[in-house]
């Protein structure tokens, strides 16, 4: 959105009666969403002309009523923190009295915590694609050998609450058109502490802000890497957990029953905060299970078959897309949906602008 969408935004009314409260408190969230990552990326001169319009709109006097209407609603709770807890929500505050400081000083912190999360990883030599015959998917065949060099990898998967802070700060735009009607669904879903709903372009770009903003050339980890690291340099393990087993609630949550009466107990199921569950033995957390995680390479079904020994890159040209014509990119753990087929070797892909409630990522080096 640019300043003058915003001017002429902000002599509209967002929150019309006529629509219902629940209806009215999400409308509320996403166009304070946009509002803030507008000031946000703004030039000084562009900032305090958007402050003013701000002042002048009838938009931040109803955002007052409803919110006092939220707070004095019984069983809203949820949305009420939602709402409260929003980093785009106190970024609109900040901004609207002149400080932008807090906001700032936020992000150095989360640089700094993402940076000191992140894991050495001894390189060496493994069999990579499926050694113990532990998914049915043709595409994790052959086993292929792999030498990788030394790389850092994090512990946890990016939050929910670190995109959006990242969001915030850069201006950055969700490349998903879907998303807000998404996060409009299923908002317990986009609770700060879990995992972010990001698509692989979203989640490149926070690994490339992350290493600009700590001098290290961050970025998402390679397929090879994402396996070793998985497997705890090469070993044959099947689950990334301490044990290499999976047992539900212990090592990993469980996944639901897979049949066509809890079909809606699949959709309601949510992620859990990274690190819920022990790590894996080189320390890394919810590798298998949880979210599926985006990885740098793109898709090729058959990549296995001619992929190099040395630090592999995934294929040149990979498999399109037939509705967008863009690259489908690799996703590796499985996901929350699902419990038995969340292993070292799981693969699958997605197109590069697509977000997914069931898709996040970590970064590497």
């Amino acid at each position: 959105m640019s300043l003058e969408k915003l001017r002429l935004k902000s002599t509209k009314d967002p929150f019309p009666s006529s629509l219902p409260i629940r209806r009215r408190i999400s409308t509320s969230s996403r166009w304070l969403r946009t509002v803030s990552r507008v000031l946000m990326a703004a030039s000084p001169l562009e900032w305090g002309l958007g402050v003013d319009y701000l002042i002048h709109s009838p938009s931040l006097p109803k955002l007052v009523e409803l919110t006092s209407a939220v707070i004095s609603r019984k069983g809203s709770r949820p949305m009420r923190i939602k709402l409260f807890r929003s980093l785009p929500f106190f970024a609109l505050l900040t901004a609207t009295t002149g400080c932008s400081y807090y906001y700032e000083s936020k992000a150095d912190d989360m640089v700094q915590r993402q940076m000191d999360a992140m894991v050495f990883v001894k390189g060496g030599e493994f069999m990579m694609g499926n050694p113990g015959g532990w998914s049915v998917r043709h595409d994790t065949w052959p086993p292929h050998k792999v030498v990788l060099d030394d790389f850092h990898i994090q512990k946890y998967e990016v939050t929910q609450g670190d995109f959006e802070l990242f969001q915030a700060v850069t201006g950055y735009e969700h490349t998903d058109e879907r998303y807000e009607n998404m996060r409009d669904e299923k908002p317990e879903r986009y609770e700060p502490e879990l995992p972010a709903v990001a698509s692989w372009q979203d989640a490149s770009a926070f690994c490339r802000w992350l290493g600009e903003q700590s001098g290290t050339p961050v970025q998402l980890p390679t397929e090879a890497q994402w396996e070793f690291a998985a497997r705890a340099r090469g070993q044959m393990l099947r689950y990334a957990t301490e044990n290499g087993e999976a047992k539900a609630g212990v090592t990993m949550a469980a996944g639901p029953a897979r049949s066509a009466h809890n079909m809606r107990e699949i959709r309601n199921k949510l992620p859990l905060a990274p690190g819920s569950f022990p790590p894996n033995p080189l320390g890394l957390y919810d590798m298998s299970g949880n979210v599926s995680e985006w990885v740098r390479d793109k898709y090729k079904k058959d990549y296995y078959k001619n992929s190099p020994v040395q630090d592999p890159q995934g294929p040149d040209e990979g498999q399109k897309d037939i509705f967008f014509g863009e690259n489908y990119r690799v996703l590796r753990g499985g996901s929350y949906q699902e419990f038995i087929g969340n292993t070292t070797v799981t693969r699958r892909k997605g197109a590069e602008t697509l977000g997914s409630e069931i898709r996040g990522f970590r970064c590497a080096y």
